[in-house]
């Protein structure tokens, strides 16, 4: 851009740049809309379901305490030859039998509404990451329109700080977008395979249960149980990484060496986790900011660097909060422009949001080391 843009250029340079982003603040909002009453769908849906898994609860009870009493009575007519005729015994037998069966059918059923009450409230939980990520979204592309209506001083530098801004925003959505992506992927490979596995595993355990094989039924209800479990971590590791529930109730350090410590076990890594100064509560924002850069930062090693050795350090200083994340991994040349550089660009976007400072310094076979500069002022007591 050597020669100088005159005005009707930048005009409509500038008109342009506002029709994209007024339009992708419309889509933002549609986003945001759909997700909105897809959660109240999911919410009522979620209230219908609680009230039958009440309602299939009192029966599967009912039904145990007439099973129970049945067999007490087979029993009893079993031992009493002398006074109940084969008729009878058979028929007690039969009444019995079929009741086990009712009882198999209900708590099946019964297992199969908690698992989808289950998923309808991980999907709000979903729902509401996508209707918070949709308004902080909004609210930049808001900031970028008001910056475009002022008066545009000095042309060419504002010109390219615009030009920034759009990029900015469009990256953050693109890499939204492979977040979702990464998400549904997570899911479908795991907890939605075991369900499904959990499904087919229900019907043979019927099955048995209708051709009274009680120790086919069992070994499968003892899978079905392991696959629970699994699944249950899985969901538990993915609501995890959208937002550590902990850290509202913890504060920032117990949940960053709790994180630290599980990734370091699940990917055979030496993570050290350091802090210098006192150990105290901070500004939820500064919190949130500062878990999802070292949680980002230490993905990004681990995937892309393969180091042996990391180490986290916070500072905490009386009007000032240091972040170190160093790692002896492959490194990189940071004049080369990589298209999925988004963990990064995502580390400074929060940085910069709290008026910190992102520096990066790193070279091929040298490994990486990120550091983060925040002012504070306001500890929460």
């Amino acid at each position: 851009m050597g020669q100088k843009l005159n005005k009707k250029t930048l005009d409509n340079i500038i008109e342009e740049m506002r029709n994209v982003i007024e339009k992708s603040q419309d889509d933002v909002f549609h986003i945001n809309e759909e997700a909105l009453q897809e959660r109240a769908r999911l919410e009522q849906e979620l209230e219908e379901t609680r009230i039958s898994v009440k309602k299939y609860v009192s029966y599967v009870d009912e039904l145990s305490e007439k099973v129970k009493q049945f067999k007490q009575r087979l029993s009893i007519v079993s031992k009493e030859f002398n006074i109940y005729s084969e008729i009878d015994i058979k028929k007690v037998y039969e009444e019995t039998s079929s009741l086990q069966t009712e009882l198999a059918i209900a708590e099946q059923e019964e297992k199969t509404l908690r698992q989808k009450r289950d998923d309808l409230e991980r999907r709000i939980i979903r729902l509401n990451s996508t209707i918070e990520h949709a308004h902080n979204i909004s609210k930049k592309v808001s900031v970028v329109l008001n910056y475009l209506y002022d008066d545009f001083g000095q042309v060419q530098e504002e010109l390219e700080l615009a030009q920034e801004k759009q990029e900015l925003t469009l990256r953050v959505i693109e890499a939204q977008e492979i977040e979702r992506k990464r998400l549904s992927r997570e899911i479908h490979d795991g907890p939605a395979q075991m369900l499904a596995n959990i499904l087919i595993r229900s019907e043979i355990v019927d099955l048995a249960f209708r051709e009274e094989d009680i120790n086919q039924a069992l070994k499968e209800m003892e899978s079905i149980r392991e696959n629970v479990r699994i699944s249950l971590e899985e969901v538990r590791r993915i609501i995890y990484d959208l937002r550590p529930m902990s850290l509202d109730d913890l504060g920032l350090f117990p949940v960053v060496e709790k994180h630290i410590n599980t990734m370091a076990d699940y990917y055979d890594v030496d993570i050290k986790f350091h802090v210098l100064g006192k150990k105290q509560r901070l500004i939820p924002s500064y919190e949130v900011a500062i878990f999802r850069i070292i949680q980002e930062a230490l993905q990004n090693a681990i995937n892309h660097a393969n180091p042996k050795r990391v180490s986290v350090a916070i500072e905490i200083k009386p009007e000032q909060i240091n972040v170190l994340v160093r790692d002896n991994g492959d490194g990189f040349d940071p004049t080369e422009e990589k298209k999925e550089s988004f963990g990064i660009i995502g580390m400074k976007e929060r940085v910069e949001l709290i008026n910190g400072v992102f520096t990066i310094d790193t070279e091929k076979g040298k490994g990486t080391t990120i550091r983060i500069n925040l002012p504070y002022n306001s500890p929460v007591e």
